[in-house]
């Protein structure tokens, strides 16, 4: 279990700039996402209905951490959704992450805003806070892929040059030959020609979101797309190194694998 104390989400830290909220809000929605993606066995496992009433949180450290609401009251932070594990075995699993995930998205609202009504952001400030959080795909977003399936319906009109390049850096399966694993390495010195092709694939792939963070593809970090969901994740995300890959001929993101897990 990642995180600290059950419902100090706020002990010792508090971010008094746009900046600095952002930030915050930017670790705690990894770590939420990260719970509910790479590490949703053992999410899923915490959330036992048996228990009390129980919390998702995420730190700005982008830890996350299931546990009992905060005791104060007032507590010192808005607190997330309540009792999340009751609902867990009345519905879908991907039903429930998603129901989990729409209230995260509103406890990271709430967390955001009650910093800046705390310090005095005026309207400007507000509305610039509200910007940078809106260009963020939503937890939900990420989790049920949406957020991928609005790169897809924008790249729709990509023309052919852009899939050139997208093949010349993707490993593509050849006829007769075995079946590989599909990755993006990072880019290395090239010469101008090669440097055009990369910026139609930084075009193509720009809105291209880690399953796993939610944060946007880069060129310079070595990606790889699960072969059952297919949806990209960055290597680290995901503990697969360049070379890893190489031998992998299909490949199953954290939360494919564990879906074949029985259900009680």
């Amino acid at each position: 279990m990642d995180g600290g104390v059950g419902g100090g989400v706020g002990a010792q830290y508090n971010p008094r700039t746009v900046e600095e909220v952002f930030k915050d809000l930017k670790g705690r929605r990894a770590g939420m996402i990260k719970a509910l993606t790479t590490d949703v066995e053992d999410f899923y496992q915490q959330c036992d209905p048996e228990k009390e009433n129980l919390c998702l949180y995420g730190f700005p450290s982008e830890q996350w951490e299931v546990n009992l609401p905060a005791e104060e009251v007032p507590p010192e932070l808005p607190e997330p959704a309540l009792g999340i594990n009751f609902a867990r075995d009345g519905m879908q699993e991907k039903d429930w992450l998603s129901l989990v995930a729409v209230h995260s998205d509103a406890w990271l609202l709430a967390v955001a805003f009650y910093f800046g009504s705390r310090f005095g952001f005026d309207k400007a400030d507000r509305k610039r806070l509200f910007n940078m959080i809106n260009e963020l795909p939503t937890i939900f977003e990420v989790v049920t892929g949406t957020a991928k399936k609005q790169v897809k319906d924008k790249s729709s009109v990509s023309n052919n040059s852009s899939n050139k390049s997208k093949s010349n850096n993707k490993a593509v399966k050849e006829p007769g030959s075995e079946p590989q694993a599909k990755f993006l390495k990072a880019s290395t010195p090239k010469d101008e020609e090669e440097e055009g092709l990369d910026e139609e694939e930084e075009d193509e792939h720009g809105e291209t979101l880690c399953g796993a963070c939610g944060e946007n593809y880069a060129s310079d970090e070595f990606w790889i797309c699960c072969d059952i969901c297919e949806k990209w994740f960055h290597g680290k995300c995901v503990k697969i190194t360049p070379a890893r890959a190489e031998h992998i001929k299909q490949y199953k993101c954290p939360s494919c694998s564990n879906n074949k897990r029985a259900r009680p």
